[in-house]
C-alpha cells in the first residue's frame, strides 16, 4: 500500500486530475456510485497516435483515481460515428466511394476498405484493434447506435424544451450568415441521406417533433431514434449529459467548444465534467497532426522501432506543451524511459509517485538492471553491421556474459528495435566526415594508444587515455570538439555515446580497427 500522506504531496499531473474530479465530482459520484471518463472519437479518418494519446493519458488518471478511491471507475470511448463526412481523407484507397457520400452519416457510407459494412464500422474497429493492442479497459459507445436505439431520447427531449435557452448560447458566437440558418437538430434528408444544415420554421414539443426549411420544401422530422442528430457542441453537452461524464481531457483547439458545451450542460441542469486541455501533437514540419492527411508517426511504425511502454511515456510527459511527434523522436524517448527505470530503483515512494514510468507500468515499474542506451545500441549495430538479432547477441555476449535474453526482456526487444530502426531510419541519412591532415594525425595517436589498452580496463580509465590523447593533439581548450570529430569520422553523426563504456562493450581490438577503416576509406 502507497502511503497516504504521498499521495497528498505527489504533484504529478495524473493525480493532481484524480483529485480535481474527486473534488469538483464529489456529489455526482456519490449518488451514481462510480466515476465515469469519457474519450472522443472523430471516425472521419483513420485512428491516429494522437487518439491513442487521449486514452493513454485518461487510463492513467484512472491509475491514480485507483490509489485514491475503491469506487468503479469506467472510460468511455465514443465514436461520433453519425456525423456527416465533410471531406475525403488523403490516406485512403477507392476515394471515389467516399466522394459520391459526402456529408452523409459515416456510418452510411460504404466502406472503401471493402471490409466492413460502413466507413463509419471500418474505423471503429480500427481505433478497437488498436487500443487493445495496449491492453487499454474501456467502454466503446457508437454515436449511430445510441441515437437509433433511443438511449438518447430523453435528453434529447430536455434538449428541444431548452431550445430557446441553447439558441441563446450558440447565436452570439455565429457569423451573420450563418446564424440565419443555425439549429442545434440536424435532420436526416429522407431522399439524399445527407445530414442537412438547413433552419427551423416550427417546434412541436409536445410531439418532439422538428418543421424545418429544406430550401422552400417543409420537412417535417422526429427528433429521436436517430432521425437527427445534433450540432457538435450541442451534441458533446449532450454527451456529458445522458451518459453522466465526470472527466473529460480534449486538445487546446477544442477549448471554445468546450467553454459552450459547458454552458449548455448547466443551462440543462447538471454540473460540467472535470475537463483537462492537452496540447496537440505536430509532425516534424510543426503542423497538426491530422488523421485525413496521414502526417507524422502512426502507432504501427513507432511499434516497429520502439515498446508501447516508450510511446506510453510519451505521452504521459509535458501534456500541456506542444510536441513533435515523428520517427525521429523515437530513440530519445526510449532512453527516458530506460533513465526512469533506472533512476526508480534509487528512489524514495514519492519520488516513484513522480517517476513517469510509475504511470506508465500503473505503479509496477520493471526491476531490470540497465545495459546501455537505445542510442548507444544504435551506434553499436552499425560499428559490428550485425543485420540480424541473433548476431547481434552473439556480439553483446562475447563482452558480456552475464546478460541474457531471459534476464533482460526490456534489452532484448531493444536489438531488434535498434537494428529495424537503424536500417529504415538512420543508414540512409549517414554523412561520414573526412577528416584533414592534423584530424587524421589526432585519430592516428587514439589508435596507437588504444594498441596499449584491453578489455580489461575500466570504461572509466579508456575515457581517460581518450581524453589526454585530444588534449596532446590541439584539443586541450575545447575537448566538446575532440569527441565531435570522431563521432563525424566514426559514426556520421555529431553526437555519439561516450567512447570509454562504448568501447568498453565493443572491445578494444575491434574499436581500434574500426577506426582504422573510416581512416582507410578518406
Amino acid at each position: 500500500m502507497i502511503d497516504k500522506a504521498n499521495i497528498e504531496k505527489t504533484n504529478a499531473w495524473p493525480f493532481i486530475e484524480a483529485k480535481k474530479i474527486l473534488r469538483e465530482r464529489k456529489n455526482n459520484i456519490e449518488q451514481k456510485g462510480k466515476i465515469v471518463l469519457q474519450t472522443g472519437y472523430g471516425p472521419s479518418g483513420l485512428p491516429h497516435i494522437g487518439t491513442f494519446g487521449e486514452v493513454a493519458r485518461t487510463s492513467m488518471v484512472v491509475n491514480a483515481l485507483n490509489e485514491l478511491t475503491d469506487l468503479p471507475k469506467e472510460i468511455i470511448t465514443f465514436s461520433d460515428d453519425m456525423d456527416g463526412l465533410r471531406k475525403v481523407p488523403e490516406n485512403i484507397p477507392n476515394k471515389e466511394k467516399l466522394e459520391q457520400n459526402l456529408h452523409k452519416p459515416l456510418t452510411n457510407i460504404p466502406d472503401p476498405f471493402e471490409k466492413f459494412k460502413s466507413f463509419g464500422e471500418h474505423n471503429n474497429e480500427m481505433l478497437k484493434k488498436f487500443l487493445d493492442k495496449f491492453n487499454f479497459k474501456y467502454s466503446f459507445k457508437s454515436s449511430t447506435e445510441l441515437y437509433k436505439s433511443g438511449t438518447f431520447n430523453s435528453t434529447l427531449k430536455h434538449i428541444l424544451k431548452n431550445y430557446k435557452g441553447i439558441m441563446d448560447v450558440i447565436i452570439p458566437t455565429l457569423g451573420k450568415e450563418r446564424q440565419k440558418t443555425y439549429s442545434p437538430f440536424l435532420p436526416i434528408c429522407p431522399d439524399t441521406g445527407i445530414v442537412l444544415e438547413i433552419p427551423v420554421l416550427e417546434i412541436d414539443e409536445k410531439n418532439s417533433k422538428i418543421i424545418f426549411d429544406n430550401n422552400g420544401k417543409k420537412l417535417e422530422k422526429s427528433i429521436l431514434d436517430g432521425n437527427c442528430k445534433l450540432q457538435w457542441k450541442v451534441d458533446w453537452a449532450m454527451r456529458w449529459y445522458a451518459l453522466d461524464v465526470d472527466f473529460e481531457m480534449y486538445g487546446k483547439d477544442l477549448i471554445e467548444s468546450a467553454i459552450l458545451s459547458t454552458k449548455i450542460i448547466k443551462l440543462l441542469g447538471k454540473p460540467n465534467p472535470a475537463g483537462f486541455a492537452y496540447e496537440l501533437f505536430l509532425d516534424e514540419k510543426g503542423e497538426k497532426i491530422s488523421k485525413s492527411k496521414g502526417n507524422g508517426i502512426t502507432i504501427d511504425e513507432w511499434l516497429e522501432y520502439a515498446s508501447p511502454e516508450s510511446l506510453s511515456l510519451f505521452m504521459y510527459q509535458n501534456p500541456k506543451r506542444a510536441k513533435k511527434l515523428y520517427r525521429e523522436v523515437v530513440p530519445k524517448a526510449v532512453d527516458e524511459y530506460l533513465e526512469f527505470i533506472e533512476k526508480s530503483k534509487t528512489q524514495t515512494e514519492l519520488q516513484n509517485l513522480m517517476n513517469p514510468v510509475w504511470h506508465v507500468h500503473n505503479g509496477k515499474i520493471p526491476d531490470e538492471n540497465f545495459v546501455m542506451s537505445f542510442s548507444m545500441l544504435l551506434n553499436l549495430v552499425e560499428a559490428s553491421n550485425a543485420d540480424s538479432k541473433e548476431l547481434l547477441w552473439k556480439f553483446v555476449k562475447k563482452y558480456k556474459d552475464d546478460i541474457s535474453a531471459s534476464k533482460q526482456p526490456i534489452f532484448d526487444n531493444l536489438i531488434e528495435y535498434a537494428i529495424k530502426y537503424f536500417n529504415d531510419v538512420i543508414k540512409s541519412k549517414k554523412v561520414y566526415k573526412k577528416p584533414n591532415k592534423d584530424e587524421k594525425t589526432a585519430l592516428k595517436a587514439l589508435i596507437e594508444v588504444l594498441e596499449n589498452c584491453n578489455d580489461n580496463m575500466k570504461p572509466e580509465d579508456i575515457q581517460t587515455n581518450i581524453y589526454t590523447v585530444g588534449k596532446e593533439n590541439g584539443y586541450k581548450e575545447n575537448l566538446r570538439e575532440w569527441f565531435k570529430l570522431i563521432y563525424e569520422v566514426v559514426f556520421g553523426d555529431e553526437n555519439g555515446p561516450r567512447m570509454g563504456f562504448f568501447i568498453s562493450f565493443f572491445g578494444v581490438k575491434e574499436t581500434r580497427e574500426l577506426i582504422e577503416n573510416k581512416l582507410s576509406d578518406v
